[in-house]
């Protein structure tokens, strides 16, 4: 009886062994960018949420969004931050929220 429950334990054993080795390996790291790039908005209109953005950073993502003459920058109460500038010769509100999403609104 002894020998029967050694040899179950030891099958069972293995067989997880193989299981596990089978097993699709953990990312390395997440697949979606905690910030957007450059290369554009996941957003058409700002997200509400922290923004860890100081003034100075969030006028420099503006600028490198292709805005001039950023003016006016403040953080509303929704996290986002609000400015005026300019682009292509217009005029324009703009926003930018913790994403690191530029809007024109």
């Amino acid at each position: 009886m002894r020998m029967m429950a050694l040899a179950i334990s030891a099958a069972l054993l293995a067989a997880s062994t193989t299981l596990a080795g089978a097993q699709t390996p953990a990312q390395s790291g997440p697949q979606n960018p905690a910030v957007k790039t450059d290369s554009g908005n996941n957003s058409d209109a700002p997200v509400k949420g922290a923004n860890s953005y100081t003034q100075s950073e969030a006028q420099s993502r503006i600028a490198a969004m292709g805005y001039s003459h950023v003016s006016g920058l403040q953080k509303d109460g929704n996290g986002v931050w609000r400015a005026t500038a300019t682009k292509g010769g217009h005029r324009v509100h703009v926003s930018l929220d913790y994403q690191g999403n530029v809007n024109a609104d």
